[in-house]
């Protein structure tokens, strides 16, 4: 296999730290908002006016942002011109899951160019999910190295993944262990790869470009505190957000509220606990009782919004009681500002808006209930396809400069600054 196309490093002489800094917080910034202005740049670095303009000079050259005349007419004063992410900086995205493996390419500013489902007619194993990424990676190969510089592989897996070392320690459901997916991919593609759990991923992408958006991001915020909660074929799994950093855990396990204990008694669960919210609380069984044999959550928001089937009724109403057993536990425990679901929980909300609410609001405490707004999440199908990409843009956010100076082929919009 032929190696991606490597590009010049970084001139002689690399910045010294404090450069370095300054270079990946304006990245990072007009990464995570996708357009500011010199003004609001310098606003929120706290840089002075010269230093800005000399480090979009640099980020510019290159090839990492560029700039146009800013939108809008009636300002007062000299106009500050835009700042934009390049979209010829670009990850790959990985998420593997029981009936297909989705491919991505996701620009800098966390845009899906594009997203390649394919299907598996059984649930595939881990060299077989990395066999069919490194395919279809391969098939978009001419046009990587025609039209974009990337970053690296992101891989999201529905299951205990140490982020370090990308291995996933068991993925239940996909019936792994102690798959070493991050190294296999990358050898595979030549690409460098992370690896991480799926859910954790979604709950960063959240905070920063979904439903958390507004919940402490940006220099200056308070930093954000966000639960997120996603619900599929795969279980239910969840990120926590502390402080606006992810709550990692020691090796990289925490957020597994989908083994939140919400009942005495409950249905045994293939962790060997019983009474676990995704064993009370399952898309599989709205699924059945709606007639449906696929997990697509738009046919199912469907089918449960227009079903008039009492047993059906019954069942989202007991679902809604076990998810708020364990929003209420969470609550109390992590006193966030925000909850996201995503998946077919946030079906389950957006069917009775108001009942998650009234039941934090009636059995958490009142201090961390009055402040967790409860939100669907924003990306939607998307989601994970960021959430992984994110994962491989963060060595590059930290050292954008290393990624050295474009190639010719590489297009690069044109500066207006005006």
């Amino acid at each position: 296999m032929m190696p991606p196309r490597t590009h010049p490093s970084a001139p002689a002489g690399e910045p010294d730290p404090s450069r370095r800094n300054n270079l990946s917080l304006l990245t990072s910034l007009v990464h995570h908002h996708g357009v500011l202005s010199r003004a609001q740049l310098t606003r929120h670095t706290g840089l002075n006016r010269s230093t800005v303009g000399t480090l979009i000079g640099q980020l510019t050259s290159l090839g990492l942002v560029f700039e146009t005349a800013p939108a809008g007419e009636g300002q007062v004063g000299r106009p500050s011109p835009e700042v934009h992410p390049s979209p010829s900086i670009a990850a790959l995205a990985v998420n593997p899951e029981v009936d297909a493996v989705t491919i991505g390419l996701v620009s800098l500013g966390g845009k899906v160019q594009k997203k390649i489902r394919f299907e598996t007619e059984r649930i595939p194993s881990a060299r077989e999910a990395v066999n069919i990424a490194a395919a279809v990676i391969a098939g978009m190969r001419s046009e990587l190295d025609a039209s974009y510089r990337i970053t690296g592989i992101g891989m999201a897996v529905p299951g205990l993944v140490n982020r370090d070392d990308g291995i996933v320690r068991h993925a239940p459901h996909l019936g792994w262990r102690n798959e070493p997916v991050a190294r296999m991919l990358s050898e595979a593609t030549g690409y460098p790869c992370q690896a991480a759990n799926d859910a954790s991923l979604g709950a960063e992408a959240e905070l920063i470009f979904g439903a958390g958006a507004g919940v402490g991001v940006g220099v200056g915020a308070r930093p954000g505190n966000l639960i997120y909660l996603n619900g599929g074929a795969s279980g239910v799994g969840g990120g926590i957000i502390a402080d606006g950093q992810l709550l990692r855990g020691a090796s990289g396990y925490a957020g597994e509220l989908g083994h939140t204990f919400v009942r005495s008694g409950g249905t045994s669960c293939h962790c060997g606990a019983t009474g676990c919210l995704e064993t009370e609380v399952s898309q599989g069984r709205l699924l059945e009782l709606a007639g449906l044999s696929s997990g697509d959550t738009a046919d199912l928001e469907e089918a449960l919004g227009n079903s008039n089937s009492a047993e059906l009724s019954d069942e989202v109403a007991r679902q809604l009681t076990y998810l708020g057993v364990a929003l209420r536990n969470a609550v109390n425990i992590f006193n966030p500002d925000a909850i996201v679901l995503d998946g077919f929980l946030g079906t389950l909300h957006a069917l009775a808006p108001g009942s998650l609410q009234a039941m934090l609001l009636s059995q958490a405490m009142d201090g961390p209930a009055g402040q967790a707004k409860i939100y669907r999440a924003a990306l939607g199908s998307d989601l994970m396809m960021i959430g992984a990409a994110e994962l491989a843009f963060t060595p590059f956010l930290a050292d954008p400069a290393g990624l050295g100076t474009p190639a010719g082929t590489v297009p690069s919009p044109t500066s207006q600054t005006g």
